[in-house]
């Protein structure tokens, strides 16, 4: 059976959604951040050397990165849902977005996180970080025009590109992205979005 390890305001309650999804069986083994850093135990480190999450153990593997945990459990769990076909043009526009929510559109978000905290050293970083933040959100926002899911029906890349929406709405950034602000709302009304939350706990992100 599948173990999620599992931290407390992480991505990793995405993991817990999209086996929810999937009606797959699972474990949680919880973690909690440290109060005053607002890191991650070293725990973690026994199970990853990373010492991040998501990361899941099962039949002897550990996978770590959200990417490729979804990726696994898809094709372990998934009996041909919420995914495209193989070889489908639809596929290939489907593993464009599980890459694309890690490889690019996180990256000015989390690059934003951490110069707020620099206060005004930050500062000079700021125009730069604004406008791609607006390049990748306005990119997201335009190719969700006229359908309710990212490739028009519900699939795994909503779920993994779910928290690019959700940190986006904590930061006040989705107020002229109404197809995106939308589809964020679409996603936590969900069912299994709901089941996951009640499993995993607090989870305050872009509420």
């Amino acid at each position: 059976m599948i173990t999620v390890h599992h931290l407390n305001e992480s991505r990793s309650q995405r993991i817990l959604w999209l086996l929810e999804e999937l009606g797959a069986p699972y474990e949680i083994a919880f973690y909690k951040r440290d109060p005053e850093t607002n890191l991650a135990p070293r725990e973690l480190e026994a199970v990853h050397p990373l010492g991040k999450s998501p990361v899941i153990t099962d039949d002897g593997r550990t996978i770590a990165e959200s990417g490729a945990i979804v990726d696994y459990i898809v094709r372990r769990q998934g009996g041909g849902r919420l995914a495209p076909p193989p070889g489908a043009d639809a596929h290939e526009r489907y593993l464009e977005w599980l890459h694309y929510a890690e490889g690019s559109a996180m990256l000015p978000l989390m690059i934003n996180l951490y110069t707020m905290r620099l206060g005004e050293a930050g500062s000079p970083l700021k125009p730069r970080i604004d406008s791609e933040i607006d390049n990748h959100l306005g990119y997201v926002d335009a190719s969700l025009a006229g359908r309710d899911y990212l490739l028009g029906d519900f699939t795994a890349a909503d779920v993994q590109m779910s928290f690019v929406g959700e940190v986006a709405r904590a930061f006040g950034r989705v107020a002229d992205k109404p197809h995106l602000d939308a589809w964020v709302s679409r996603l936590h009304a969900r069912p299994a979005y709901q089941r996951a939350l009640e499993r995993g706990g607090t989870y305050n992100i872009g509420q």
